[in-house]
């Protein structure tokens, strides 16, 4: 790359910075480098340094470059934040560095959850919910500490009242909407519909009407297949234009069979910059409606494949051992779609393990195989009018399922691709197809009886890739052990 001169450093790092932002982060890390060869005690250029290279899946080269930035500015809370949160990506220890950065930012909100999220991590998330029950103590009315704190409960087994904090704290601070719409959303995860509404009559008993209110009461009938109630309340929200809201809609139009009414509200939504929420009831209802722009959605082959990468692979028996010290909780968590097991936290690929970084790169390599073998480029197919490189990733997981383990049909509406390699198979999968992925088969609390459009076997080694807003779960199995890894592939910008 040809110099950049250093004559006006900080135009560089800004422009690095917005690249960064931008997702442009590697284009900018040769420039900075040449940067600091010239102003090599400038914190903020080590700053950006290893912001660019943590944003480049670089962490283990990212640590000393934020290290040198905390060194020259050692009273900035953003760089001791950003090096402690690069720790613990890169599954390196991380709380006393968090404890670094909190000295300076005493009560900092983000990183207090990050604390609890790194507590989570290793295993101590009693330590965790002990840590929130104190700060919330201090700051009840502080929304998301209560949220995770909700779902911690969630994830050390409780089901029942898992969201009475926010009760608690609801009952001497009644008029907080943010309070009540973080509870609200909670309890939907969990699909705790009937303690939906009775938040919903609390906040009216307390607030009186709002749209909050409204739209919960009419998701939750709808959810609970009280369906000529839940219609409606819904024609009374027809003049909001809410995303979120219309997804529900479809959500209710589906459950009622009301297929030509699905897919003209379909149409309004799938011209929008919230498209990628309804592909998914758009492959539905087309295929159910026999329309051909199902096919053209999810019909053509080239858009799922199977890779079996043992030989790329780091030992399966290796690579089992090391997921499985990561899962450090003892239930599934909320807000994801594991029945019956447990998922590691944070992104696994953003672990500097050799092990995981070999696992990372045999994975890369094959979506790219994957992607530049897709159809042409099309302006409006969400698959296809996107770049195919780089090759990022927007998430990495393990999930661990036991005996009777499963994962509900659903989606991953802000990926690209989506996945699944697997490491670790029970002994019964030859028996009726159990623990199998299904591919294109709604949510069964839909009723729209679809079978899947795709079933694919398992296979050690074997990875599974399939359009991000494609419906995938998989059937449940009688005994053992199943393990896998999956990611999201970010859309390429």
């Amino acid at each position: 790359m040809a110099s950049v001169g250093v004559s006006h450093p900080r135009t560089i790092l800004q422009q690095a910075a917005e690249g960064l932002k931008a997702g442009d982060a590697e284009r900018w890390i040769a420039p900075v480098a040449e940067l600091l060869q010239a102003t090599p005690a400038d914190p903020t250029a080590w700053q950006v340094h290893g912001l660019l290279l943590r944003e480049t899946d670089r962490r283990e080269l990212a640590i000393p470059s934020l290290r040198r930035a905390a060194q020259l500015d050692p009273r900035n809370v953003k760089i001791a934040h950003a090096l402690a949160r690069t720790l613990r990506e890169a599954g390196l220890p991380s709380l006393d560095a968090y404890g670094a950065a909190l000295q300076l930012s005493p009560g900092n909100p983000d990183i207090m959850l990050d604390i609890a999220g790194a507590l989570i991590a290793e295993g101590r998330a009693a330590d965790a919910r002990r840590g929130l029950e104190q700060v919330l103590g201090r700051s009840p009315e502080w929304v998301h500490g209560q949220s995770l704190l909700s779902q911690t409960r969630w994830l050390d087994g409780e089901r029942d009242g898992f969201t009475s904090n926010f009760d608690a704290v609801l009952r001497s601070h009644p008029a907080n909407l943010d309070l009540r719409r973080e509870q609200i959303m909670c309890l939907a995860h969990a699909k705790h519909y009937d303690e939906v509404l009775r938040v919903v009559a609390d906040g009216r008993a307390a607030m009186d009407e709002h749209l909050l209110f409204d739209a919960s009461e009419a998701i939750a009938y709808a959810e609970m297949g009280e369906l000529e109630r839940a219609d409606v309340l819904f024609e009374q929200l027809t003049p909001i234009d809410d995303a979120a809201l219309a997804v529900r809609r479809v959500r209710h139009l589906l459950r009622s069979q009301r297929l030509e009414d699905a897919a003209a509200l379909l149409a309004e939504w799938l011209a929008s910059d919230s498209a990628a929420m309804f592909w998914p009831y758009a492959a539905s209802t087309w295929r159910l409606l026999g329309d051909p722009r199902y096919e053209w959605l999810e019909g053509d082959g080239r858009f799922v494949g199977v890779y079996d990468l043992a030989d790329r692979l780091p030992d399966l028996g290796v690579l089992a051992d090391k997921l499985r010290s990561l899962h450090t909780t003892r239930s599934q968590p909320l807000m994801q779609s594991v029945r019956g097991g447990t998922q590691t936290d944070g992104n696994l690929f953003s672990l500097i393990d050799p092990v995981i970084v070999q696992l990372r790169e045999a994975v890369r390599a094959a979506v790219a195989e994957h992607a530049a073998a897709l159809p042409p480029p099309h302006p409006d197919h969400p698959l296809l009018r996107t770049r195919r490189s780089p090759i990022r990733f927007a998430g990495a997981w393990s999930v661990r399922l036991a005996a009777g383990g499963r994962h509900a049909s659903h989606v991953h509406p802000m990926g690209w691709f989506s996945s699944a390699l697997y490491i670790l198979l029970p002994p019964d999968l030859g028996r009726e197809q159990a623990g199998w992925l299904a591919l294109g088969e709604p949510p069964p609390e839909l009723g729209l009886r679809l079978p899947p459009a795709r079933l694919m076997e398992p296979k050690p080694g074997r990875l599974a890739l399939f359009p991000s807003t494609m419906w995938h779960g998989t059937k449940a199995f009688a005994e053992g052990e199943r393990m896998t890894v999956a990611f999201d592939v970010a859309m390429p910008s």
